[in-house]
């Protein structure tokens, strides 16, 4: 088992930025590909970033390609995603998942485990 706790969400203006935080405990750490995901009112559930075990590899859904960026610290059992030039759309519940190194090559499926979320909100 491995539990997720997201913070550093909150409210800013659009253009802004922010840093979200997801804290690990558990099984070790680096066993884990990580991703965040994201939902919008109304909206299904999305894939926002993803990295592999090592942080060697990452991967962006196109609409934040190069506002975002996420990373890890496995010594800290700590996956950050920095999000800048935020826009009002980005507006959801953020997800911290993680999944077995080893998964699928489509790092959007195979998210065993998930954190509760934590909202951000983007004022025009």
């Amino acid at each position: 088992q491995v539990q997720l706790v997201e913070s550093g969400g909150g409210l800013v203006q659009a253009g802004g930025s922010l840093r979200l935080s997801c804290a690990a405990s558990g099984r070790t750490f680096s066993r884990y590909d990580m991703g965040w995901f994201r939902q919008a009112p109304g909206k299904e559930r999305e894939f926002v970033a993803a990295l592999n075990w090592s942080g060697g590899s990452t991967y962006y859904t196109d609409s934040v390609q190069g506002r975002f960026t996420i990373s890890r610290d496995n010594a800290k059992n700590t996956v950050y995603l920095q999000m800048n030039s935020l826009k009002p759309e980005d507006t959801a519940v953020y997800y911290c998942a993680a999944r077995p190194r080893g998964s699928s090559s489509d790092y959007r499926i195979e998210y065993h485990y998930w954190g509760q979320g934590t909202q951000v909100t983007v004022s025009s």
